[in-house]
């Protein structure tokens, strides 16, 4: 109590998410991280043959919806996650990056194989790009040449994780919980 009898008011920061984290609290951003990621729509974009590989991390052997995750979304604009399988060219990479910014928010990248992730054997051509993440923000790489659709799997699973200990207000405001 100040003098006089007048309560002070203390704005205390509490965690939470986005611009209501004034108002939720945590047992909130776990329940709707939970939501995002056990429900990823994957847009998948296969430019050589990692794209095999990443079908039959989809067919029943692998079946990676058992982990939350839908296959071939009609197009970027329904797609959580995007998949980059395959070497990416220069020519390719302006068609990448509309295809992501048409992705709503949040969004998530995987770069699935060497070429995708550094250029693979090909990384001396003077037409491949280095890496997708020169175009777009890669969360989870996935090694291998090809790799394997179990190793998909495990990137599936390191990206459900980081989704998991996600705090939204840190994603969109740059820091600050």
């Amino acid at each position: 109590m100040a003098a006089g009898g007048a309560a002070v008011a203390v704005d205390l920061p509490t965690p939470g998410v986005g611009p209501l984290q004034r108002v939720t609290g945590d047992p909130v951003r776990v329940v709707l991280n939970w939501g995002r990621r056990y429900s990823l729509w994957v847009f998948n974009f296969g430019l050589a043959c990692c794209a095999i590989e990443f079908i039959a991390a989809s067919m029943a052997r692998h079946d990676f919806i058992r982990l939350g995750v839908m296959p071939f979304a009609p197009g970027p604009r329904q797609a959580d996650l995007m998949v980059v399988s395959g070497t990416v060219t220069d020519k390719m990479a302006p068609a990448i990056k509309r295809l992501y910014e048409q992705m709503p928010e949040p969004k998530y990248v995987i770069s699935f194989g060497a070429c995708s992730n550094s250029g693979g054997p090909y990384w001396d051509s003077y037409c491949v790009t280095k890496g997708v993440d020169q175009i777009v923000p890669v969360d989870v790489y996935v090694p291998g040449c090809p790799p394997r659709p179990e190793a998909l799997l495990q990137g599936i699973v390191a990206l459900q994780d980081k989704i998991a200990a996600e705090h939204l207000g840190e994603r969109y405001t740059g820091g600050t919980p």
